[in-house]
């Protein structure tokens, strides 16, 4: 099935233009001395003379209120967006997943009781329970360093997400068991660990894979919007969401301050989303 997909992914446009991007991004996250030799966190040139300068060929996108390269700001602050959208995607997928292979295969009162827990986390508003959740671990002032800051975001959003991919695995094992090829390996009496490994989990993948590519893009504009509300990562972090809620009180005075980080924060989404839609086609034979 994989290689059937990667042989019509290779065909679509689409996917080679997500991927461009993407690759782009993490080369961003990765290595941004490639990109910039300017610090994000130090002034350009002396002290705060050149705060909120327009873009020149000294600074590309700019200066912010304390004469920070807009430019070098953008490019390091995708590491800390790459890094919180894909850990949370993992763990998600993982917990998720987990719960929801338990729950299709055992059924009865293990999948009642796992469906009503998920169904409790499915019911909590994301943004209150994401505010009640850095408020409680990390109130403002707390001088937690960047790592923390990032870790509660991360354990934040897998906590308030997992249900969906728990439904997504759960449906598809509750499918998959039924078939005959489950029956026949229960019948030669292979163990239940067995089936699970070897028979139900690289059946059930595709709908998950499909899910934890558009939900790292999902995660970025997540980590923008409580960096915005100011609940999420914060300073020293440096992160899109971080520069666009900086940048709000300044949009009249330099707009290039929130333009920037906004569009390279539009493109990311995107490249994922649409990764994630070639993907999707192409795992599904119905869509061929």
């Amino acid at each position: 099935m994989l290689g059937d997909a990667w042989y019509d992914l290779r065909r679509k446009p689409l996917f080679w233009i997500s991927a461009s991007f993407i690759m782009l991004f993490v080369l961003m996250a990765a290595f941004p001395f490639i990109f910039t030799s300017h610090s994000p966190t130090d002034p350009v040139g002396t002290g705060l003379s050149r705060s909120l300068e327009g873009p020149s060929g000294d600074a590309w996108f700019g200066t912010d209120i304390q004469a920070r390269d807009i430019f070098a700001r953008v490019i390091y602050g995708a590491r800390a967006s790459i890094i919180v959208a894909v850990s949370a995607t993992i763990g998600t997928v993982l917990l998720g997943a987990t719960v929801g292979v338990l729950a299709g295969f055992w059924g009865g009162w293990v999948d009642a009781l796992l469906s009503r827990l998920a169904d409790v986390f499915f019911g909590i508003p994301f943004v209150l329970g994401a505010i009640v959740i850095l408020f409680t671990f990390n109130p403002k002032g707390a001088g937690s360093n960047e790592w923390k800051i990032m870790g509660l975001v991360i354990v934040a959003l897998c906590l308030l997400t997992w249900p969906v991919a728990m439904r997504i695995m759960r449906s598809s094992v509750l499918a998959a068991k039924q078939a005959d090829y489950v029956v026949a390996a229960r019948a030669l009496g292979a163990s239940n660990a067995r089936i699970i490994f070897k028979h139900l989990i690289p059946n059930c993948l595709a709908p998950v894979l499909v899910y934890s590519t558009i939900l790292i893009g999902a995660y970025i504009g997540a980590e923008a919007t409580l960096s915005f509300l100011g609940v999420g990562l914060q300073s020293p972090v440096v992160s899109w969401g971080v520069m666009i809620s900086d940048s709000q009180q300044y949009i009249r005075v330099r707009p290039n301050w929130l333009l920037f980080p906004s569009a390279f924060l539009v493109v990311a989404v995107l490249s994922f989303v649409m990764l994630g839609e070639a993907v999707r086609e192409a795992l599904d034979p119905k869509l061929r």
